[in-house]
């Protein structure tokens, strides 16, 4: 097994701590009623009777059947069992807000999924096969289930997930009637590994057994695969026999590799998405309403970029929010009374993950500085609805905005430190009439 192999959604996380050195392990992140977000153990059919995979749903209220997507995560660097569970939350809205379902399985060996994850080195081709076994489960267990659309599939994914999409295709897959490669394949960083190569024989061999129609999207600012190998793999393919149609597009932020995981995304693939999947027939028109995230209005209590207003925190955690000005939006900044602080950057809901991160690392309560490119900080900050809970508010001086909204959770994390409740975040929203209906 070649344990340096990479590919995945970026995203930035950074966190000091000032006199605590007992950091936690992050919590998972609330769940959106919005969108019915639910987390189930899927069985597996890889044969190990036992194996159950940790699957992200979200779907629309009502007993369906709905149209579903099936997305597949990429490869973070480090222990796979370590990752956290995906979520594609920006994008997985989109597809809910037309009336799909959207499954998200971690595949064998990542995050709370059994078994223990395997590869096979430099072989790319035997990788995105062996990752093909869950999509498969995946898609056998979902169309067994009442609230799916048998006929009506498409099959995604990004980076590793891309990769191994593609190799699912490479097989016949019922239902399935295309699939999404968002930067599809998987890096090495160790330089006895001539893993180009190995991808270029991976996508020919899938090419020369799909018969489904694929769209690809690869940014000119890609950190693992630049636009000369993106163009290679799909000629590639194709000349062997598959279909794909390439979307090339431009510089996306600072790596065009976390395109399907960033709110600003959409703007990107949709357009193209929506006219491949109206020639495969499947719906692109909002059906569903799904209110939009609130943001945490300014508080006014200082300029942006006035470091030396910022309370509690020592010449360390002012040189980090420097830094963090320069970060892309969205992103958020916390702090603590003992000087710990933290900032996240892009990904899903950079103020819940720069809070669990500070109060991780700090052991005390954690509040958020500057969300984007405004300061939300005053003694009390408002919680945004989508951060609210049900739960009755606690003592602003002791508990931070996000962590009174997220009480009473996991038991690795005391009655005084950030908790996050697997409850919903709000009222979903009802499915609007089909014109017609």
């Amino acid at each position: 097994m070649l344990a340096r192999l990479t590919a995945s959604i970026l995203i930035a996380l950074s966190f000091g701590a000032a006199a605590h050195s007992h950091a936690q392990p992050l919590p998972d992140a609330p769940l959106d009623a919005r969108l019915n977000e639910e987390v189930i153990m899927m069985p597996s059919s890889t044969g190990d009777g036992g194996l159950q995979l940790e699957t992200t749903i979200f779907r629309p209220s009502g007993p369906g059947p709905f149209p579903l997507l099936i997305m597949n995560h990429g490869k973070q660097p480090g222990d796979p069992r370590a990752q956290g569970r995906d979520r594609f939350v920006y994008l997985s809205r989109e597809f809910v807000r037309r009336g799909y379902a959207v499954m998200i399985p971690m595949r064998t060996g990542f995050a709370h999924s059994g078994g223990e994850y395997t590869d096979y080195g430099c072989n790319m081709t035997a990788n995105g096969y062996l990752q093909a076994n869950d999509i498969r489960a995946a898609l056998d267990w979902a169309r067994t289930q009442p609230w799916v659309d048998a006929n009506h599939i498409i099959v995604a994914g990004q980076s590793y997930g891309g990769l191994a999409t593609m190799a699912a295709g490479a097989a016949d897959l019922p239902g399935v009637r295309g699939l999404i490669n968002f930067a599809g394949g998987l890096r090495s960083d160790d330089d006895s590994c001539p893993w180009q190569s190995g991808l270029e024989a991976a996508f020919t061999t899938y090419g020369a057994h799909s018969g489904l129609p694929s769209l690809w999207f690869y940014g000119q600012n890609d950190s693992y695969f630049g636009p000369a190998l993106a163009a290679q793999l799909r000629d590639d393919y194709v000349r062997a026999g598959g279909h794909a149609e390439l979307v090339a597009y431009g510089p996306f932020k600072r790596d065009a590799h976390g395109l399907a995981g960033s709110q600003d995304g959409f703007a990107v693939w949709w357009p193209e998405t929506r006219k491949f999947l109206e020639r495969i027939g499947m719906p692109t028109e909002v059906t569903v309403a799904i209110a939009d995230d609130v943001p945490l209005p300014a508080s006014h209590f200082a300029a942006l970029n006035d470091v030396e207003a910022i309370p509690y925190l020592h010449d360390g955690g002012r040189s980090a929010y420097r830094a963090f000005l320069d970060k892309e939006t969205p992103r958020a900044f916390a702090v603590a009374p003992n000087g710990a602080w933290s900032w996240a950057e892009e990904g899903e809901n950079p103020e819940w993950r720069a809070l669990a991160a500070c109060r991780a690392s700090s052991g005390t309560p954690c509040k958020l500085y500057a969300v984007d490119d405004r300061v939300v900080w005053n003694d009390a900050p408002p919680v945004p609805a989508n951060l609210a809970d049900a739960a009755p508010a606690t003592d602003s001086s002791t508990v931070d905005a996000a962590g009174a909204a997220m009480a009473k959770a996991a038991d690795t994390v005391t009655a005084n430190t950030l908790a996050v409740a697997a409850r919903p975040l709000a009222p979903a929203a009802p499915t609007l009439p089909l014109q017609g209906e």
